[in-house]
């Protein structure tokens, strides 16, 4: 339940997952904010704050990608982020004494460097966008790249998954304590540590026999490090968790999981922070040899879910982020959020 420390409180959601920041306000107690988001019919935005939000303290929730979305909804990322930041500013011009954006799933967080000659960076433009509109302090979840944080010159607050995801591992993998976790590439890696270095210390997780595995062409090796070109020895009869932050078209996921599978695993769960699962990549499901596709809330998954034949399940992330916004609110630590899930 929020209290009120600080003042008021406004939660406020633009048109990308209005389910999700309804689900938060439930979880805090208060009702959102009068708004309305729509367009001119020359397809420019319009927003229009029903309540005063004058000295108070502005959470506003919107995410970046709604390719599921339904009759209506936009799903065009640019059409979202015109939306969050044209929101920021009218709230700013109403003066509101602080404004939080609560982006759960970060736009463009993949252009995070120059890959080539002449490429734009695009997540700082995005975070200088921000910035000038008025934010005075992010909440995302799972960054792409932590690196991102540096793009801005105010907090950041960059919530993981990992307690989450270890919570549902424990729940719903039958030999979890043998389960073995595994990264479909070298960037995934660094999640597949932080897990299992968590299980190494949490009383809950029991300890993990596990592997940090690089698949689609590159090397693997065991918790130490060392290498073992050996993956039916790893694998072969045991539960893997295959775990990314991210699934867009789903070719990533499908060659590992179908390496896995011709490995001898005796079942295969993909885990991920942001299903954005664009064009056909739930269609694709029904040959995903997974047991089941596991994704976060961060996007509306409503439309993905009804035509993924029970394939896909997902994890509610609005207690975390009703939690954060509570603890922000009442200025407490959110330390504790990224080690014990919600």
């Amino acid at each position: 339940m929020m209290t009120n420390k600080q003042g008021g409180v406004r939660l406020i959601t633009g048109n990308s997952h209005p389910q999700l920041a309804q689900a938060v306000a439930q979880r805090l107690g208060i009702s959102l904010c009068g708004c309305k988001v729509k367009k001119f019919s020359d397809g420019e935005t319009s927003v229009a704050i029903d309540e005063s939000v004058r000295e108070e303290d502005v959470f506003i929730i919107q995410t970046g990608f709604n390719p599921g979305a339904g009759p209506g909804s936009p799903s065009d990322p640019n059409d979202l982020l015109m939306e969050l930041l044209i929101l920021i500013s009218a709230c700013k011009t109403a003066s509101a004494k602080r404004i939080t954006a609560v982006i759960p799933c970060f736009p463009y967080s993949r252009m995070d460097r120059k890959d080539r000659s002449r490429a734009p960076i695009t997540a700082k433009l995005v975070a200088n966008m921000l910035q000038t509109a008025g934010c005075d302090h992010v909440i995302t979840i799972d960054l792409h790249a932590s690196q991102i944080q540096g793009f801005f010159d105010i907090p950041v607050d960059n919530l993981w998954m990992e307690p989450i995801m270890s919570k549902w591992i424990r729940n719903n993998v039958d030999d979890w304590k043998n389960s073995i976790i595994v990264s479909p590439d070298a960037g995934g890696a660094k999640r597949c540590r932080f897990r299992i270095n968590r299980s190494k210390t949490s009383a809950k997780s029991g300890g993990f026999k596990t592997i940090i595995k690089w698949i689609n062409g590159r090397e693997f090796g065991d918790r130490d490090g060392g290498k073992d070109g050996d993956l039916g020895g790893r694998c072969a009869r045991k539960e893997c968790d295959l775990l990314d932050d991210m699934i867009d078209t789903g070719e990533t996921l499908t060659l590992a999981a179908k390496e896995l599978d011709q490995a001898g695993a005796k079942a295969v769960y993909a885990i991920v922070s942001h299903g954005l699962l664009s064009g056909d990549a739930v269609s694709k499901l029904a040959n995903l040899p997974v047991l089941k596709l596991v994704v976060t809330t961060t996007i509306d998954q409503r439309s993905h879910i009804s035509e993924s034949n029970g394939k896909l399940e997902t994890m509610d992330i609005s207690p975390l982020l009703a939690e954060s916004i509570r603890r922000t609110h009442n200025g407490e630590s959110i330390s504790m959020l990224f080690s014990n899930p919600s």
